[in-house]
């Protein structure tokens, strides 16, 4: 914890997903999910203003809500090949079929989407650990 900050802690940085964790000396670091990579990049000079400055553009989110958002980032601003954005393909595909039906997502639809996002969050993760990514954790979407 620190000052009172219960961590790990995810929030929602002027619609880009960032997570503060704790470091082993007790202190934390900020990561935010990179746009040209969906990778994590450390970014500790914004901790003030996330953690002074929730409202506005800076919103806190749940883990869960955290993952779909990370997954939701990811899907919208990267493309590549691969199981993982086989995926994503998946997701707009339902997407698209709802909006071309002009009608809301049915909860069946969001539930798929929802556990689709899940699945490719720990894909992605793993493989960002994989490669030595120091901010990768996919044990944020198992954690229940």
């Amino acid at each position: 914890m620190v000052d009172g900050l219960l961590l790990p802690s995810y929030y929602l940085y002027y619609q880009s997903p960032v997570k503060i964790v704790e470091t082993p000396d007790g202190g934390a670091r900020v990561w935010r999910v990179s746009i040209d990579t969906g990778g994590w990049h450390e970014k500790n000079e914004i901790f003030t203003e996330i953690t002074l400055g929730v409202g506005g553009d800076i919103f806190r989110r749940t883990p869960e809500e955290f993952v779909q958002e990370v997954e939701r980032f990811r899907a919208h601003h990267l493309e590549g090949d691969g199981p993982i954005f086989a995926l994503y393909e998946t997701i707009q595909a339902v997407r698209d079929v709802a909006k071309a039906e002009d009608r809301h997502l049915t909860s069946r639809e969001r539930a798929l989407i929802y556990g689709i996002r899940q699945r490719t969050f720990v894909m992605f993760e793993e493989q960002l650990r994989a490669a030595g990514d120091p901010g990768a954790d996919p044990d944020i979407a198992r954690a229940k």
